[in-house]
């Protein structure tokens, strides 16, 4: 015991850099599991605002008069009144809102209740880039809530161990996430799969259901060498596919499902991207990331030609990319942004996710920007965030009803 304890410390008494990782790994694990303790303390559960009937309307495209209308004759949803005796309503109350005029007007029940129909298949959108710092969870969080509040069936999964998104939606990945709980369970090669059903949870968001992630996510880049070594899969399909067939099973439940990706290009991004009808790079417009992005896209294009290779077809509707975190006013990044536009026209989606301090705000706060309450952050500087934020997933739900034949 002696003998290991000096082969932990070098000559000059200090720890060994495995041994420093881990003392620090607990300390900071701690540390978090304290600071969620006072932010959510115990059975606390996260919830989302109040929208005001001007709100509303936007949402729903119901006028404002008609709201008022309706809860004085006290049909439809009792909305709330605050300390200044406005009406308010709850996501929840909302959606019992479209459905209430699909039903009074079933000519225009699509406005109101904007659900795939028919032969609209379930989109599936990978958010996608290999480079930490692109912004990936904050893209998915925000299209995630974005569609939701429009009145969409989401379906949220976290792929990353790192479970960004998921400690977002409330779930910290060290509490809240027992074993068998990700998107791993689903997708395991052993006796212990459980179907997809099994691990989605509902969140505070009406509207948008989780899988969430953490560190056990990372079995399954273990697992797969070793089943393609056996030239083995078992049931659920090969590698590759076990993602989009688990989603199959859920398929009717939910118009998109949002993937939150890993950053890195394992066996997990390789299902994301086959299972994907639609991906979205995020881009940090510096020439370092973009760089990177260039060794992401050729790597990605090889795999994709391994699975080609191997009888697979991806079937994507749109491939676009994303700027994020951009300032219009830094030069360099404007000449970054116009080489990328020259390089690849249309496929730059032309809204651009602004770098703003109430993204960041809002960030450290786990909430979206559409979470924000008003007077949490400067009213200019949310309005501007939040209209850039619109436009980048207005154009995304675009591509989407696109893919769907809606005009």
């Amino acid at each position: 015991m002696a003998l290991r304890d000096d082969l932990r410390r070098d000559t000059a008494g200090q720890e060994d850099a495995a041994a420093k990782i881990m003392r620090h790994a607990g300390m900071l694990s701690n540390q978090l599991q304290q600071l969620r303790a006072r932010m959510y303390p115990p059975k606390a559960e996260k919830n989302l605002r109040f929208f005001l009937t001007n709100e509303v309307s936007k949402l729903t495209s119901i006028p404002d008069s008609t709201l008022k209308l309706l809860s004085i004759e006290g049909r439809g949803p009792v909305p709330s009144r605050l300390e200044n005796n406005h009406r308010a309503y709850t996501l929840n109350q909302i959606n019992e809102l479209r459905n209430f005029f699909a039903e009074q007007k079933p000519a225009e029940a699509q406005r109101f209740l904007p659900h795939r129909r028919g032969r609209e298949h379930l989109q599936v959108l990978a958010i996608s880039n290999f480079k930490g710092g692109s912004a990936k969870t904050t893209t998915s969080v925000h299209l995630a809530h974005f569609l939701a509040l429009h009145g969409y069936r989401v379906l949220a999964i976290d792929l990353d161990p790192q479970a960004s998104l998921s400690a977002m939606f409330g779930a910290q990945p060290e509490v809240d996430v027992g074993p068998n709980e990700t998107i791993y369970a689903a997708l395991r090669y052993d006796e212990q799969r459980r179907p997809i059903r099994d691990i989605i949870r509902k969140t505070y968001f009406d509207g948008i259901d989780l899988i969430p992630g953490n560190l056990e996510v990372m079995e399954y880049e273990h697992d797969t060498p070793r089943v393609l070594a056996q030239r083995g899969g078992g049931t659920g399909g090969i590698f590759f596919e076990r993602l989009k067939m688990a989603l199959l099973e859920v398929e009717a439940d939910y118009d998109v499902v949002v993937l939150d990706t890993p950053p890195s290009l394992g066996f997990l991004t390789l299902g994301a991207i086959y299972a994907a009808t639609g991906m979205i790079v995020t881009v940090h417009p510096a020439m370092l990331d973009v760089a990177s992005m260039s060794q992401f896209l050729l790597m990605m294009g090889d795999l994709i030609q391994v699975l080609n290779e191997n009888g697979a077809e991806l079937n994507q509707d749109f491939f676009r990319y994303l700027i994020t975190r951009h300032d219009p006013n830094d030069q360099p990044q404007s000449q970054v942004v116009a080489m990328l536009r020259h390089l690849f026209g249309s496929d730059v989606l032309l809204a651009t996710a602004v770098e703003s301090t109430a993204v960041e705000a809002a960030g450290l706060a786990k909430r979206s920007l559409y979470e924000l309450e008003i007077g949490q952050v400067g009213r200019d500087t949310h309005r501007r965030a939040r209209e850039a934020m619109d436009a980048v997933n207005e154009s995304i739900l675009e591509l989407v009803r696109d893919s769907w034949g809606r005009t």
